[in-house]
């Protein structure tokens, strides 16, 4: 995990991911937000790519709703939402009863999250601006929680999950993508503020996940990297070669159940 001050951190990621927002960053060395076929590679098919393609800005590394088996009516809060592209997917699944709620600390996303909403006339989506180490949502609402390649980015990731456990209804579960250390990252990619913004200094193991998961009080911890995601990782980084200390990984919990009475 990174070793950067956390106000640095917080700062770095802002910048970058507003200049993302307002179309003058790209999320890794070779511009990867245009290219469709990585998209599909992430576990995207193309009727998914179709779904809002503005909101598709190519900053994750999986696709959390293909793993979330969300059901109609379900209230969901996507972790860093960025441009809104796998909230615009949960909406679909969730339907006109459902709710999908996206979170994002820059506002320069929240902005165009919105105004991709309201340009696809989505009325079951909406976006807060807020941390997701202090989640703008109230205790108990939500009934499953996304998120894609944004969690390693804290500064405070053990936060994140006691976050997302209190705002889970009992029962409900997480569903994120992430990037996962497979071995020690280099002290020169460690604290390099570039290299945090592109998801590579900031992640923990999978051992240290499901500790910070166990101690939120989640269940069911299921952590499973994800096979030829090596393929993507690679395309991050003209310079390293990232998939030697990396890899995506499916990450799953459950917050136990109400006891019956």
């Amino acid at each position: 995990m990174s070793e950067l001050d956390p106000a640095e951190q917080r700062r770095a990621v802002r910048e970058r991911y507003g200049a993302i927002a307002e179309g003058g960053g790209d999320c890794c060395d070779d511009g990867c937000g245009t290219d469709r076929k990585r998209a599909e590679r992430l576990g995207y098919d193309a009727s998914d790519l179709d779904v809002v393609p503005e909101a598709n800005l190519g900053l994750g590394c999986g696709n959390p709703t293909a793993i979330a088996s969300l059901e109609e009516g379900e209230t969901v809060l996507d972790l860093g939402s960025g441009g809104g592209f796998d909230c615009f997917l949960a909406a679909r699944e969730v339907g006109d009863a459902g709710r999908v709620i996206g979170v994002d600390m820059t506002p320069e996303m929240v902005e165009r999250a919105r105004e991709n909403a309201a340009n696809d006339d989505a009325t079951n989506v909406e976006f807060r601006l807020g941390e997701i180490e202090h989640l703008p949502v109230a205790d108990g609402t939500i009934d499953v929680i996304l998120s894609n390649c944004v969690i390693n980015l804290s500064a405070d990731e053990e936060r994140v999950f006691e976050e997302a456990f209190r705002v889970l209804r009992p029962g409900g579960r997480l569903a994120i993508s992430d990037v996962v250390l497979t071995a020690d990252v280099p002290e020169t990619l460690r604290n390099d503020p570039e290299r945090l913004t592109g998801c590579v200094s900031g992640a923990a193991t999978i051992g240290e996940l499901e500790t910070m998961l166990g101690s939120a009080g989640f269940e069911a911890i299921r952590i499973e990297p994800e096979e030829g995601s090596e393929t993507v990782i690679r395309e991050w980084s003209d310079e390293y070669d990232l998939s030697d200390v990396l890899v995506s990984a499916r990450i799953e919990g459950r917050k136990p159940a109400a006891e019956a009475r």
